[in-house]
């Protein structure tokens, strides 16, 4: 089984990368980590460097996790790329990390995790980053 994770180098990131990674251990899975741009910018906060993905592909390693690694520059819709990787490497589970956004900021912008939880061809695991409040 391969496990899609929709990776970006802030807390929700690597709070998908974790709950991906104890998924893998659990399930005797792989990874296939996607990092993509919007493509609305010239510089993407999102767009992870290649210090981060060292730094995420020696997590999972770690945890004696198999991974792949893939980026996507440019497309404007991560939705679009999380839900082809999906579908082209036949992976069983995707992992996101969620943010946090107010009823109005969803109804304006959209929400790509609401997209893809709508539109996926297998079960997504969406989770939080963990905060006080939570435990």
């Amino acid at each position: 089984m391969k496990i899609l994770v929709g990776y970006v180098p802030t807390p929700e990131g690597e709070a998908a990368l974790d709950a991906a990674g104890k998924e893998a251990v659990l399930r005797g899975a792989s990874i296939l980590l996607l990092n993509t741009s919007r493509g609305d910018a010239y510089v993407d906060a999102r767009y992870a460097n290649s210090e981060e993905l060292a730094a995420a592909e020696t997590k999972l390693r770690d945890q004696g996790v198999e991974v792949t690694i893939q980026q996507a520059v440019g497309t404007g819709d991560v939705a679009n790329e999380l839900l082809k990787a999906a579908a082209e490497e036949e992976v069983g589970l995707i992992v996101l990390g969620l943010r946090r956004r107010s009823p109005v900021g969803k109804l304006i912008l959209g929400s790509t995790a609401q997209r893809v939880l709508l539109e996926a061809p297998v079960p997504v695991l969406a989770v939080k980053v963990q905060t006080s409040r939570d435990d």
